[in-house]
């Protein structure tokens, strides 16, 4: 089973808050939107140089490094989220502190590439898990730090975060 085209949740299957992040996604069917989306980042991130990975533009603000593992991070607990609604559990998931993770990540001590190989390798269990749901599954609806929301609204919310940090390293560090 291949899921068709995951379309563009309604404003009813999220929280609003996530509206003006959801519009920002590309028109389109959203899987080859995120495979495209991970081979630009991957390449731009193997583009730069270490020192411009350690780069932070502001003091107490991420490195390039940290954002990169942040995005990591942060799309695992998403693929976790949406495997757990996708198979119907109900267990109302809980949120994560961000800025407790990325310190205790260890991001620094790591090269762009093998950050660049992990992004990748998880964008690839992101993708192949929505390429096999079934449309049942993907209007499945979960709570996810204490909001409702299906399951194609939180692949679009996916797509949305690793958009979101790519365009702010862009005009900032690159």
């Amino acid at each position: 089973m291949t899921t068709a085209a995951i379309p563009r949740p309604r404003a009813d299957e999220f929280k609003a808050y996530y509206g003006k992040y959801i519009e920002r996604v590309p028109n389109g069917d959203l899987l080859p939107i995120l495979e495209q989306q991970i081979a630009a980042t991957t390449a731009m991130i193997r583009g730069l140089s270490e020192a411009q990975g350690n780069h932070r533009y502001a003091p107490e603000k991420w490195s390039i490094k940290e954002v990169i593992g942040h995005v990591i991070d942060s799309e695992r607990i998403f693929a976790y989220r949406a495997l757990r609604i996708a198979r119907g559990d109900a267990t109302p998931l809980p949120g994560f502190k961000q800025d407790d993770y990325v310190p205790t990540g260890g991001f620094d001590r790591r090269t762009l590439r093998d950050l660049a190989d992990e992004l990748a390798a998880v964008r690839q269990a992101t993708i192949h898990l929505f390429r096999h749901l079934d449309d049942e599954a993907l209007h499945r609806r979960g709570t996810a730090s204490e909001h409702r929301m299906t399951l194609r609204a939180l692949a679009y919310i996916i797509a949305e975060h690793e958009l979101h940090h790519v365009n702010i390293l862009r005009p900032k560090n690159l």
